[in-house]
């Protein structure tokens, strides 16, 4: 399986971190997949449509989900 590396906010740490703890997941490893798995499925599902084909496909006026470069499970 290819690693990937990648830099996330302390928060997004520390909420993952808290799953782990909470059993919910068994590691680190296995939450970030799963997590990033259902993310691209969902965005998969209910991804940019027709009318959001403007350049950074239309996130670029509220950040994306509504946040300001926040991602949000």
């Amino acid at each position: 399986m290819p690693k990937v590396e990648i830099t996330i906010p302390e928060h997004l740490e520390m909420q993952i971190a808290q799953m782990v703890e909470q059993g919910e997941f068994l590691n680190r490893e296995e939450a970030i997949e799963d997590l990033l798995s259902t993310g691209l499925k969902a965005y998969k599902t209910s991804g940019p449509t027709d009318e959001d084909e403007s350049p950074g496909g239309g996130y670029e006026d509220d950040g994306m989900m509504g946040h300001d470069d926040e991602y949000v499970f």
